[in-house]
């Protein structure tokens, strides 16, 4: 990937859009590293809600995992080692967090659950903390590359991941899984390796919904 269509993609990110991201072989493990991936921009206020009722088809209120470029992650978080397969937790920086009002305070439910918590709202759980991969240029040039780019365009060095796919269905594997997760979903822009594909300028399918049920719901 050019640095040009790096820097396209970030401004796609930049903009509000929500990117499916395909790129080489899949992971082996529990969480989504960015080959088979799902990416926002975490300063953004609706992005949680967005991914998880328009592309995860879950409850509004669940948090998403952040990505980090490596070298910057104790910029954001209380964290300075590596955690390269996202199994590690870290408070968001005190200089980042937002403070609670008394009438905050006094929401119930879900009403609570969605008051932004820092200047990462998508990411930051209710007790400032965030589940984190840092992102190694010798591991994942490509993951890196955008978001050195769209550190570059915004301040921000960090990026929503969640895995590629809607709840209840495994990640996909192949680009024909990718593609028809891209159609059934809201998500705005597919990258399948150096090709950018915009939801825009595809054809409508057929609106089939029983595709919903193959799998039973967590």
């Amino acid at each position: 990937m050019t640095g040009e269509a790096a820097g396209h993609k970030a401004e796609i990110l930049d903009a509000g859009n929500v990117i499916g991201w395909m790129q080489g072989r899949m992971e082996f493990g529990p969480r989504a590293l960015g080959a088979r991936s799902i990416i926002g921009d975490p300063r953004n206020k609706q992005m949680q809600t967005t991914m998880n009722l328009k592309i995860k088809y879950r409850e509004s209120f669940r948090p998403f995992a952040a990505i980090v470029l490596a070298e910057k992650v104790a910029d954001y978080f209380e964290q300075k080692g590596k955690s390269p397969y996202m199994l590690l937790v870290a408070p968001i920086k005190e200089s980042l967090r937002l403070a609670i009002t008394p009438a905050q305070k006094a929401l119930f439910g879900i009403d609570k659950l969605n008051i932004p918590r820092s200047e990462l709202p998508a990411i930051t759980h209710v007790d400032y903390s965030a589940r984190i991969q840092t992102v190694h240029k010798e591991t994942n040039p490509r993951l890196h590359q955008l978001l050195e780019k769209f550190a570059a365009r915004t301040g921000c060095s960090v990026l929503v991941n969640t895995s590629f796919n809607v709840r209840g269905e495994p990640i996909v594997n192949t680009p024909e899984d990718a593609w028809r997760c891209f159609m059934r979903t809201e998500m705005d822009y597919l990258v399948l390796e150096n090709y950018l594909i915009a939801k825009s300028e595809q054809q409508e399918i057929a609106k089939d919904e029983s595709w919903k049920m193959k799998f039973e719901l967590d």
